[in-house]
């Protein structure tokens, strides 16, 4: 073995080698390096954010269309954003594991998480903002939590019905051999629940930050009664320009997000797609895996490993402590009743104190609601069917297309390293980021919102179908593909047997989670303002616009009860029955 140096000599094997190694081994240090300085330029941006947060409280900031303040605005925002998905995961994860393992109370809290995520944005503003400004006075942190909160609202929904849906839908014998096994219930979680619904939750956060993206637009800049409320970050940025006029402003903006996303979706999307697929449930491995550079490069790293090897050193001696309680001592029965079980004390408090605040909350309601005129009543129930009927067309529309091209890519691995992350950019661009550049063109087409509403609600519901879809189609486990295949099945064969039944509780999911995105897009989608015009049409989510900025309370409170109660029956007769379904007819079991 031998190099040829430039000047034509060659080098001998053991200088080839020596290269060899001190290229190998500075891989490690440069991208411990790299990891190094990223962490420090974190703790500064903490430091940073701090400073401002626990400063004195500005409720309008100036906000430059200069392109120098692109930077600081955008670093506002992500930093919101991050915060509002890692309080989403945390929520997500307890709640769904909440409902999923209490029969007693887990149809209430599926209602509850259903209405809530069909809930607008701006109907949990009012007294989101202004209970954090009570609670943290004369602070910016006040404004800033009220803020984040309000995107909180845009980004967790999805991912509780995810992470819901993941643990109703484990396989009996997985769950039969953890009960065998003498599992503890943190063995349980670590070792079959997360990893099981690691797939669906990496999919629908893409979605989740995109919902966060959606919501900031509006969380960022808006009026309150007689108060104006404006900070410092791309959303106020956008809307600023928009108001107007400013097309070279609303392009640099629209720009900066998509610059942000593209970086997000390759340094941390990819590796946790990448990472992901480690997780999937077959018993012949796939020939195509996900591959991330990103990935294969922090598994080089010394300090990415530092956080492993801790957790193993904990996990083992946590795992013997565990192993000598009565649990893990105890086979119990899987099919062992669960409603027979009397309810823990702490179970009641909480259900008196839920049952005291709802009854104050009911009292309260019923007061503001008396000051509702029979005008106002009709006025409202027009734009309920309205609306409704909207959030319907765009959610088929969306399943016609979504569906078919879901599936193409979860199945072609090839096809899925081209379009997964055009997809995953599409999805992560707000939609309200595009409502400026789509209104635009409807005043110069000379049209309404009665029919261009629906183009602008399919911008926030057509992802989260797709990209549940896309999660759906790559855990159907390779065996049965191969199955298939072996068994010449025709087109209709495999989409009727295989592709349909694989995908439905993904499906499910991602039409419930698209149904909210609707409603929450109707806000902007039935009511924008454009330079010094209003464009509007018939329907709740106008209302709840238009009682917004004028601090009609009572209307507001309406519109979202009316909200509510079209998503409770909608919930009882149509995705509660389509969940029991996916639940036993299309689990996957061995």
């Amino acid at each position: 073995m031998s190099l040829n140096h430039p000047s034509g000599t060659t080098l001998p094997p053991h200088r080839v080698l020596a290269r060899s190694l001190v290229t190998v081994r500075s891989w490690p240090f440069l991208i411990d390096l790299a990891i190094g300085a990223c962490g420090i330029a974190i703790f500064f941006a903490i430091l940073r954010t701090c400073s401002y947060w626990l400063g004195g409280q500005v409720p309008v900031v100036a906000i430059s269309h200069s392109v120098s303040a692109l930077p600081v605005y955008a670093f506002y925002s992500i930093t919101r954003i991050a915060i509002a998905y890692l309080l989403s995961l945390t929520f997500a994860i307890s709640y769904g594991y909440t409902a999923a393992y209490n029969p007693r109370i887990e149809a209430w809290m599926v209602a509850v998480l259903d209405i809530l995520q069909s809930i607008p944005v701006l109907s949990f503003l009012p007294p989101v903002i202004l209970f954090m400004i009570t609670l943290i006075p004369g602070h910016q942190l006040g404004i800033e939590m009220g803020v984040i909160l309000l995107i909180f609202t845009g980004q967790v929904w999805n991912l509780a019905f995810s992470f819901y849906s993941s643990l109703k839908s484990i396989p009996k014998e997985m769950v039969e051999a953890a009960r065998i096994y003498r599992y503890s219930a943190w063995q349980r979680f670590w070792q079959l629940e997360m990893p099981y619904a690691t797939i669906g939750l990496v999919w629908n956060s893409i979605v989740s930050v995109a919902g966060g993206w959606f919501a900031l637009i509006a969380c960022e800049m808006f009026p309150l009664g007689a108060r104006n409320f404006r900070l410092p970050g791309i959303g106020s940025y956008l809307q600023t320009a928009t108001d107007s006029g400013d097309v070279k402003a609303i392009l640099y903006g629209i720009a900066v997000v998509i610059l942000i996303v593209v970086a997000t979706d390759q340094l941390l999307w990819r590796p946790l797609i990448a990472w992901s697929d480690k997780f999937k449930f077959e018993q012949v491995e796939s020939s195509d895996r996900v591959t991330s550079p990103i990935l294969e490069l922090l598994r080089r790293s010394n300090l990415t490993a530092i956080p492993g090897r801790l957790f193993t050193r904990l996990e083992e001696p946590l795992f013997r402590r565990l192993a000598r309680t009565r649990a893990c001592r105890v086979v119990e029965p899987l099919d062992a009743d669960e409603t027979t079980r009397k309810p823990a004390l702490l179970l009641i408090l909480l259900a008196v104190a839920a049952a005291a605040l709802a009854s104050w909350g009911l009292w309260q309601a019923a007061l503001m609601l008396r000051t509702v005129t029979w005008a106002d009543l009709r006025l409202l129930l027009a734009g309920a069917a309205a609306t409704f009927a909207r959030v319907n067309a765009s959610l088929i529309i969306s399943a016609l297309w979504t569906i078919p091209v879901g599936v193409t890519i979860g199945f072609n691995p090839k096809l899925a390293r081209i379009v997964q992350p055009v997809a995953q950019v599409l999805a992560s661009v707000p939609a309200t980021a595009f409502f400026p550049i789509l209104l635009i063109g409807l005043v110069k087409l000379g049209g309404g919102l009665g029919i261009g509403s629906i183009a602008l609600m399919l911008l926030g519901t057509q992802w989260y179908i797709l990209f549940n879809v896309i999660a759906g189609a790559m855990s159907i486990p390779s065996d049965l593909k191969e199955a298939a295949s072996v068994y010449h099945f025709t087109r209709w064969q495999r989409w009727t047997t295989l592709i349909l039944p694989g995908i439905f509780p993904y499906l499910i999911t991602g039409m419930v989670t698209a149904s909210g995105g609707a409603w929450n897009a109707s806000v902007f989608a039935e009511y924008s303002r454009l330079a010094d015009r209003t464009l509007s049409t018939v329907g709740l989510g106008a209302q709840i616009d238009a009682a917004t900025e004028s601090g009609h309370f009572n209307i507001l409170l309406l519109a979202t009860v009316l909200i509510s109660i079209m998503v409770v029956t909608m919930n009882r007769l149509v995705w509660r029955r389509l969940y029991r379904l996916a639940e036993t007819r299309y689990k996957l079991e061995g």
